[in-house]
């Protein structure tokens, strides 16, 4: 069937995160929401369906994953990325958050410390600390690159720039700008720390995102690979979040981490779900894949007395993962077209900017960089109350000339003069300040007047 994702769906009233609690969490209802990442697209008619069917039914006692379910996860494993699971290796869970607390406390012990590499999805901070564990930052780091130069990171924020070889062209010619893993710091994580007579690490785990929220990386097999190299190593699980597997842009290809090699896929925790492909988060359904035993049981352990996923939600994500393919084919084709538009319209607004300029290789999430303006409009806090920049260099919106970005003067500007309700940036760790976080999973009826009221907001002032 023909999905129609320009019909604007009304869900206010509905009891929804995104557009009903605008009062309680910013103050005005004059708002446009594009922050939450949940669409504002209607869910694929055969879970509609398959939830009517269930519904004739009076009674919704107890109940459990049928066979059904377990050869649906294993069919789509194969079908999309040739990775033949078994089912045993398969645990239902009532969300992916759920499911990362009892991954961290299933590879980690109290006061033991896991890596996360921020700016990165913030449930992810406190899944370490709630395990009473410690966070160790591996910053991603941001690559500028022009023409004849290369952009490294510096104690201006937007980084020294260098000369590159002679007759590459002009220095101030636009060259690509995206993220990519610092692996030298994370190898320096893992060295012995200085004492006497040596104390080692106690890091036990990384946290993957995969692909990369808020920043829209899809890793390549070869990041990934270095990336795992280390990790094995030194010993240390990944917990790899891949729950916007399936929302690909512009031809990306994503890897699951776990397919890399057997001794990769025997020390990675695989955290998937059908809400953010298919819009179902209030069901609370995902699954975790394990491949080893031992791992596995330690998993459950710490998912004691957690639940597991309700009938609805069963019956929802067996209807996905078998009759989805054609709704998410039309989505990606949608949200690929949004996030060229919207990239179109931003290289027009001075002082914002999209990361990468083209848009994200995967999610439906828009990374801006609103440092400039902010700093063009004297939102900035004295230099030395901003944070120390550590290894990775310093984020757009840290410590420059002026100062670091307010980032609370940046968020009322989008709430009270753009009148957009976005994640701002800093609320997804070091890295993050001076950005925000647009939802463009919604028609585009929506996303033009979003891009209208923030350009002109930016040109009154």
């Amino acid at each position: 069937m023909r999905y129609d994702f320009d019909k604007v769906i009304d869900r206010r009233g509905t009891g929804s995160v995104k557009w009903d609690l605008n009062e309680e969490l910013f103050g005005t209802d004059d708002v446009l929401d594009m922050w939450v990442a949940d669409m504002d697209f209607p869910c694929p008619q055969p879970v509609i369906d398959a939830l009517r069917r269930r519904l004739e039914h009076p009674i919704f006692g107890y109940g459990f994953p049928p066979d059904s379910l377990y050869r649906a996860v294993m069919d789509r494993m194969e079908r999309f990325f040739g990775w033949k699971i078994e089912k045993e290796w398969i645990t239902f869970t009532p969300g992916v958050v759920n499911a990362l607390h009892a991954a961290v406390r299933a590879v980690a012990e109290v006061g033991d410390e896991i890596v996360v590499q921020p700016p990165v999805y913030y449930p992810f901070f406190r899944a370490v600390t709630d395990s009473g564990c410690r966070l160790v930052y591996n910053r991603l780091r941001l690559e500028e690159s022009r023409a004849g130069a290369r952009r490294e990171p510096g104690a201006e924020g937007t980084g020294t720039l260098t000369r590159g070889r002679p007759g590459a062209g002009p220095a101030d010619r636009p060259g690509p700008v995206r993220y990519v893993m610092d692996y030298d710091d994370l190898e320096e994580h893992f060295r012995t720390a200085p004492g006497f007579p040596g104390k080692s690490h106690r890091i036990r785990g990384l946290i993957l995102c995969s692909p990369h929220n808020p920043v829209g990386r899809v890793w390549s097999r070869e990041e990934l690979e270095r990336l795992a190299e280390i990790c094995l190593r030194n010993d240390c699980v990944i917990i790899s979040d891949e729950i916007h597997c399936d929302l690909l842009l512009g031809g990306s290809r994503h890897v699951p981490t776990a397919t890399l090699s057997p001794e990769v896929e025997a020390r990675t925790i695989t955290l998937m779900a059908p809400s953010k492909s298919f819009n179902l988060a209030g069901l609370s359904a995902s699954f975790a894949i394990i491949p080893d035993a031992g791992l596995r049981r330690r998993f459950e352990r710490a998912r004691a007395g957690q639940g597991g996923v309700n009938v609805l939600g069963l019956v929802a994500m067996e209807a996905v993962l078998r009759e989805g393919d054609d709704y998410l084919s039309q989505l990606n084709a949608y949200l690929t077209r949004n996030m060229r538009f919207f990239a179109g319209v931003l290289k027009d607004i001075p002082g914002v900017r999209l990361v990468p300029p083209e848009g994200p290789e995967g999610t439906y999430l828009a990374w801006v960089d609103m440092s400039a303006l902010a700093r063009r409009r004297g939102m900035v806090r004295p230099e030395k109350a901003g944070r120390q920049d550590g290894p990775g260099g310093a984020s757009p919106g840290g410590a420059g000339p002026g100062g670091a970005v307010d980032d609370e003067a940046l968020r009322r500007f989008m709430l009270h003069e753009a009148r957009i309700a976005t994640d701002p940036g800093y609320v997804f760790g070091p890295g993050g300040e001076g950005f925000h976080r647009f939802n463009l999973a919604c028609p585009r009826s929506v996303v033009e007047e979003a891009a209208a009221r923030l350009e002109r907001a930016v040109r009154a002032g």
